[in-house]
């Protein structure tokens, strides 16, 4: 499909379509927009209606939290109780691929939607300059999961975005390839520990070893009532079936290799695996096409740094 017959513009991320797209966002409006991690799907937080147009546009469970981003410290602060764990970890983290669920405030104008009924917000400050000067220029804080159908493929790029939300979104900015690739890596910060409520570009390993803590407690998937966004079982899912571990490709499927494997598609030739993680979604929109392809094997991807975000997400899609 050609952009001009699309039913959604994309538009580029300069000052005009900033413009464009923060007047959107303050009429209620929905934007998509590039972060590092990956394409979010914007509301104004404040608006209860805005926040539910998310979920209509994406066919998001209602039960499903969302991220909340800002644009500085400062703002986020006047919304969520920073503990002393908190402080330190936005001091060495952030901006950057990090959420922190903490609790709201009392007297926080968050729309209660996007905590899905807790007495927590998932919060964010993202490290794309331009992210965050839509948000200064908004003037709001912006609600943002990531901006694709639910359970389908997170976006990298502005035509995965269309691919996807064509018709359900007002706008979407394109400001290129997302550099990390791969959603926040998500902590509880509540308490005194950090708990790992989902793996992601800020490899927990790094976290642990910045903190000076051993292995992080890592949270229990609840289907029914998950504390942080991505903690659903089936989730990134593409159209073909997927299967890890391949050591090959049968008949019909597709590989993504990895490492000095020969394949259709290669995370990274040279097993970096943060050149992985950034390739992983926008390898796995190219491979999930079922006219080429009965299904996707997927080497193995090794169990350590941001190989345990990998993994997560392609568990999550083989279900």
């Amino acid at each position: 499909m050609s952009i001009e017959a699309t039913k959604t513009e994309i538009v580029p991320l300069d000052a005009q379509g900033l413009d464009r797209a923060a007047t959107c966002l303050r009429l209620g409006g929905l934007v998509a927009f590039p972060t590092e991690t990956v394409y979010g799907l914007g509301a104004d937080a404040t608006n209860d209606k805005a926040v539910a147009g998310i979920f209509e546009a994406k066919g998001r469970p209602q039960f499903n939290p969302l991220i909340v981003h800002f644009p500085d410290l400062a703002s986020l602060e006047r919304h969520v109780e920073m503990t002393p764990l908190a402080h330190k970890l936005a001091s060495l983290f952030w901006p950057g691929p990090m959420t922190l669920v903490l609790k709201r405030k009392p007297r926080s104008k968050l729309s209660r939607l996007v905590s899905a009924g807790l007495d927590t917000v998932a919060v964010r400050l993202p490290a794309q300059g331009g992210a965050r000067d839509l948000m200064r220029l908004t003037d709001r804080p912006i609600a943002a999961p990531s901006a694709n159908a639910s359970g389908r493929l997170s976006p990298t790029l502005a035509a995965h975005v269309l691919s996807s939300l064509d018709g359900r979104v007002d706008l979407i900015l394109d400001g290129g390839a997302c550099g990390v690739g791969l959603e926040s890596t998500v902590l509880d910060a509540t308490g005194d520990s950090p708990i790992l409520l989902r793996p992601g570009g800020l490899a927990a390993e790094v976290v642990e070893q910045a903190l000076g803590i051993g292995r992080m407690t890592r949270s229990l998937e609840d289907e029914k009532a998950p504390k942080s966004p991505g903690m659903l079982l089936s989730h990134y899912a593409p159209g073909l079936p997927v299967r890890l571990n391949a050591e090959a490709a049968t008949s019909g499927e597709a590989y993504l290799s990895f490492g000095d494997r020969s394949g259709n598609a290669n995370l990274s030739p040279g097993g970096d695996l943060v050149e992985a993680a950034a390739n992983l979604f926008r390898m796995l929109h190219e491979l999930d096409d079922p006219a080429r392809f009965t299904g996707i094997a997927v080497a193995p991807i090794p169990e350590s740094g941001l190989g345990l975000a990998i993994n997560d997400r392609l568990k999550r899609a083989a279900q």
